[in-house]
């Protein structure tokens, strides 16, 4: 039998997930599929509560959902119990369980782009207090990092955010970034800024040592300014494509039982989808 998975969000016609997926049953010659399945918000409860009579073994939550998901499951992780919100669902003797694979995707793609980059982090800035913060605050956190300074507009937003998911962090506002980043070894980008569509995001890197890591999680464009100046610069950094495609995997291994793995053919493929994206 045909075993069907999807990627559920509102919309989500937008979602690089089929690609995926389906890049990993070709390779692994998996008689399955793998599809977009668009839920308005008004239906997701409903949706979830009737999973188990429905035809996926599996799926992936994007935007606005995942708050939604992670209360609608029987069994959770810790992750999902401690962020709140749950990224990929699964049948388990015909209940519905569910995990946050964004922090275990955002740290292997850091551990597959800069290889110890933890043992060398005392201090991450992160900019943005959006859903995205919450899975790489924790993640950082859960590696060891001693000091974490959450930059953001609104000061309510990331300290609510701080309480929520219970981790200490200093939290500042955009003007206070050049005061924090001397003491950086990691700046992260959380937030939409320099996103195709969005503004850019100003921001000086001139006080960042040399020897710190800039990383996006914005992939479209590939290359954002911000990126674009850290490597003018040398520092090393990463995009946010990697943390897309490392979330995957632990989602495909429980519905088709292989470990796939990020390999540079894929990459190559979902970079050649973004590109032609771009030229539209």
């Amino acid at each position: 039998m045909t075993k069907r998975a999807a990627v559920i969000g509102y919309p989500v016609a937008h979602s690089r997930s089929p690609l995926i997926h389906g890049y990993w049953l070709r390779e692994h010659e998996i008689e399955g599929e793998y599809v977009r399945h668009e839920v308005k918000p008004e239906q997701i409860d409903q949706f979830l509560n009737n999973f188990p009579n429905g035809n996926f073994v599996g799926c992936n939550v994007t935007l606005p959902h995942k708050e939604a998901a992670a209360r609608n499951l029987a069994a959770a992780t810790p992750v999902v119990r401690a962020l709140g919100v749950a990224n990929t669902l699964w049948l388990e003797d015909g209940k519905l369980h569910g995990d946050n694979t964004d922090v275990a995707g955002f740290l292997a793609h850091l551990d597959d782009s800069i290889p110890g980059w933890d043992r060398r982090t005392k201090h991450a800035v992160v900019l943005g207090a959006g859903g995205a913060t919450r899975s790489i605050v924790y993640g950082l956190r859960e590696r060891g990092v001693e000091t974490i300074s959450i930059v953001n507009r609104s000061y309510e937003r990331a300290s609510l955010l701080v309480q929520e998911i219970k981790i200490e962090a200093n939290i500042a506002g955009f003007d206070q970034v050049e005061t924090l980043l001397p003491s950086a070894n990691l700046l992260i980008n959380t937030t939409a800024l320099g996103m195709k569509g969005q503004p850019q995001l100003e921001i000086d890197l001139k006080n960042l040592k040399p020897e710190a890591a800039v990383y996006d999680i914005v992939y479209a464009p590939l290359e954002t300014d911000l990126l674009r100046q850290a490597r003018e610069r040398g520092h090393p950094a990463v995009d946010g494509l990697g943390m897309l495609l490392h979330q995957a995997v632990p989602g495909f291994e429980r519905w088709f039982g292989v470990r796939p793995k990020v390999t540079k053919e894929l990459r190559a493929l979902i970079v050649a989808d973004l590109e032609k994206d771009a030229r539209k």
